[in-house]
């Protein structure tokens, strides 16, 4: 799953701060591309945050225990020398700023219709599929907004704005 850019970064040659610059210029967006629209599961997350885990390892190299001598985790060092979110947390806050432009845009509009409106028809058998909708539920549940109903929520600009950045701000382990 290492893109085009990934493996450029153990060159001894480049230092840990352009590695850091190349993996947020080139390699970030482009796995996050249109992230906003993802309904992700709890499977796919971790699957990201391996992926980022992967290309930080990569960038600050591994580390041998100098007592056993044994390759050792360094998953604190990496959180430590890397501070920005992660990968799910940027997902997270972008799929939160889109619905609230989503939210603003009214009935009208495709895209409202798309994203908030209950699909019409028979639904398949079995436990449906998380919607996007869902996400944005439990987003809001992390913050300590759940009970309330986000579109009313997202018409106050500010206030949205606010709930983009805690959201952004949450820390996960």
């Amino acid at each position: 799953m290492l893109l085009f850019g990934a493996k450029y970064l153990s060159f001894s040659l480049l230092s840990k701060y352009l590695n850091i610059k190349i993996y947020r210029t080139i390699i970030l967006p482009h796995v996050l591309y249109g992230c906003e629209t993802w309904s992700l599961e709890l499977r796919e997350e971790l699957r990201l945050r391996m992926f980022e885990n992967g290309v930080l390892r990569r960038i600050f190299g591994a580390k041998r225990d100098e007592v056993t001598g044994e390759w050792r985790k360094q998953y604190e060092e990496i959180n430590d020398l890397y501070s920005p979110p992660n990968v799910v947390r940027v997902i997270t806050s972008r799929r939160m700023r889109w619905a609230g432009h989503v939210a603003r845009m009214g009935e009208r509009r495709s895209e409202y219709k798309i994203w908030v409106r209950k699909s019409e028809g028979k639904s398949p058998l079995g436990r449906p599929r998380r919607r996007w909708e869902d996400n944005i539920i439990m987003d809001l549940q992390e913050v300590g907004c759940g009970s309330m109903v986000w579109i009313e929520m997202a018409q106050d600009r500010d206030r949205w704005r606010a709930l983009v950045a805690a959201v952004m701000n949450l820390r996960v382990p």
